[in-house]
């Protein structure tokens, strides 16, 4: 299955199964970039923050144009920061960002019970290095790489570039194909 990729510098189309790692400054608005990856030729997506919560993800896709109704959120934040957790249908949630076998498994979830065009955007890998470790994270990221193929779904990864050594992001890198790099004004480079 091909997908359209509406991103600059990036090809027109990616194929099912393509894994993208998006490397940028965590002061660096990344917003525009994974929206546009998510509301382009899909029908359904996943977006598992373990960033945000999922009232803040929502905010993001309503001030995007983002179509909600295709949208599952896998919230990782707000059990463990004991948050209220508002029951909707769009909305799942794993207890915290360190759960790597639980965001895993959602995951997996999500792709099996949906079918047609599915996107994946997970935000973001550093802090799953935070509250877990690197290896723990490197296993979890090649586990949706692993499904993205076997579902012929398409990814985007963050990873924020300057809070980690670089062997850790060459680490990471070395999973992914396909790399856009943000810069800290804003432009974007692709390696494909």
């Amino acid at each position: 299955m091909e997908y359209t990729l509406a991103i600059e510098g990036a090809p027109e189309t990616i194929s099912g199964g393509t894994s993208i790692l998006l490397v940028h400054p965590s002061t660096v608005e990344t917003d525009r970039v994974d929206t546009d990856f998510l509301k382009t030729d899909t029908d359904h997506l996943l977006v598992i923050s373990t960033r945000t919560t999922a009232r803040e993800v929502t905010q993001k896709l309503e001030h995007y144009e983002v179509d909600e109704s295709k949208a599952t959120i896998l919230d990782a934040l707000s059990v463990e920061r004991g948050y209220t957790r508002r029951k909707s249908e769009g909305v799942r949630y794993v207890s915290s960002p360190d759960d790597l076998d639980g965001i895993v498994e959602q995951t997996r979830r999500f792709l099996a019970e949906e079918n047609g065009k599915r996107r994946v955007s997970l935000d973001s890998i550093t802090e799953m290095i935070y509250y877990a470790d690197e290896d723990s994270a490197l296993e979890a990221v090649a586990a949706i790489q692993d499904l993205l193929a076997e579902y012929d779904a398409v990814g985007l990864f963050h990873l924020a570039d300057e809070v980690h050594e670089d062997a850790v992001v060459e680490e990471f890198r070395s999973l992914f194909d396909s790399v856009l790099t943000l810069d800290e004004d804003g432009s974007l480079t692709a390696e494909f």
